[in-house]
């Protein structure tokens, strides 16, 4: 017999013990009963049986699922353990690395800056980091003697704050993709997490861009600058700012950049011993050692909870039990298409939306359906490299969050999750 049949009460206990965390709320406004995808029991029982497997045969410690539909947990299992270390059960109050998933919470709070015309998506990143003014284009180009060598060509455009926010600022990660730009931000050391986000900036501000601004979607250190941007604006650190105006008041008590508190380690989720490493040179980082950095790109911690409060945020159009923290229409405007063929902006190499997608302000957007599917357009989501990731289903009137620390199984398990999921709803 399957899960979802036969444990039933149990599972309605965890729902029920969700709903008390997360401060579950009504659906989302203006959504006035549109025909939504219900998912089915049957649908379910095999995303149940899909995750289980994956703890069984050793490839995850363990992982949280949760998805919400018109404004309530219709699905929420815990699965497996925190830490094989420890062996301590999943649970609702585990603490995650977000990684990028940083990044919608940062853009989020530029936007609320930007309804209050204290930001404008056009302004040049220089009116806020003055050093941003002198950058230069690093193009690669063979001298006379036949070496390659670095020049510095002027920007034909000034870095924008939507550039920051589209990932078309020029400013890559530099740990893939090659070249000597990338080399130089490798060499740079800019993961150092006693570095403020001002020194951050001051020092990315002295290499050169990869690509000319609003050219290419190149994934890299953008939303961090956008962080430094914030802070600039207003005159508060970017967690003092974010507490302040989004984690305070939407109740996520447990979304920070580090785990402050020494009896909340073992709350920590870990990764398997051997799976431990973001790329060739970094390893997942130790979220009980304090950090200067608040990384906007990257950086922040937290627990499913916490998430579902702001996704449902989102979902809803700006606003949470109540209160609004932005307008619909800022909603719409982050969550629609950016990148599209009519800004002739190319993808680098990696472009993690996928073929079916574009990006918008802080989350890629879907443009298509994949072939064989009828999954909707208009979804927005984004991961972090720790393995977890989240999506908006406006149409269905839905969203899903998955919490897991993988770092090298994050991409087979997200699709292979997703594809269950939708297909649950008989997408």
């Amino acid at each position: 017999m399957k899960p979802w049949r036969s444990d039933m009460n149990g599972r309605r206990a965890l729902i029920a013990a969700l709903v008390v965390l997360v401060g579950v709320v009504g659906a989302r406004a203006g959504y006035e009963g549109r025909p939504a995808h219900s998912l089915s029991p049957e649908g379910l029982a095999k995303v149940s049986d899909y995750i289980r497997n994956e703890v069984a045969t050793g490839k995850i410690p363990g992982a949280i699922l949760l998805l919400q539909q018109h404004g309530k947990p219709v699905y929420y299992e815990n699965f497996g353990v925190r830490d094989v270390a420890t062996e301590i059960s999943m649970s609702a109050d585990t603490i995650f690395r977000l990684y990028s998933m940083s990044k919608p919470i940062t853009s989020v709070m530029a936007m609320m800056l930007v309804e209050e015309g204290k930001l404008a998506l056009d302004d040049p990143v220089s009116k806020y980091i003055p050093a941003f003014a002198g950058m230069k284009v690093g193009v690669e180009k063979k001298g006379e003697d036949g070496k390659v060598g670095l020049a510095l060509e002027p920007l034909e455009h000034p870095v924008t704050i939507k550039d920051l926010m589209r990932h078309t600022s020029g400013l890559p990660y530099g740990y893939y993709g090659g070249g000597a730009v990338r080399e130089l931000y490798a060499e740079a050391k800019l993961f150092n997490r006693n570095l403020s986000n001002a020194d951050f900036a001051a020092k990315i501000a002295t290499l050169p861009l990869v690509e000319q601004p609003g050219t290419v979607w190149d994934y890299g250190f953008s939303t961090d600058v956008l962080g430094r941007v914030v802070e600039v604006i207003s005159g508060k650190t970017l967690l003092q700012f974010e507490r302040e105006r989004l984690l305070g008041p939407l109740g996520m008590t447990e979304t920070a950049f580090f785990v402050a508190d020494p009896a909340k380690f073992p709350r920590i989720a870990e990764p398997m011993p051997e799976d431990r490493n973001i790329n060739p040179t970094t390893q997942v980082r130790d979220i009980r050692r304090p950090a200067t950095w608040e990384s906007g790109g990257g950086g922040m911690v937290g627990t499913v909870g916490d998430y579902a409060r702001f996704a449902q945020m989102l979902l809803n159009g700006g606003t949470y039990d109540g209160r609004r923290y932005l307008k619909p229409e800022t909603i719409a405007l982050m969550a629609s298409d950016h990148i599209g063929p009519e800004t002739r902006i190319a993808r680098d190499q990696n472009y993690y939306p996928g073929a079916s997608s574009g990006y918008g302000l802080g989350f890629a957007v879907r443009t298509s359906v994949p072939a064989g599917t009828s999954w909707p357009l208009g979804e927005y989501r984004w991961d972090g490299v720790g393995g977890t990731f989240f999506f908006i289903d406006p149409e269905d009137d839905l969203f899903g969050i998955f919490m897991v620390q993988t770092p090298s199984q994050r991409g087979r398990i997200q699709l292979a999750l997703k594809t269950l999921i939708y297909q649950a709803m008989g997408r």
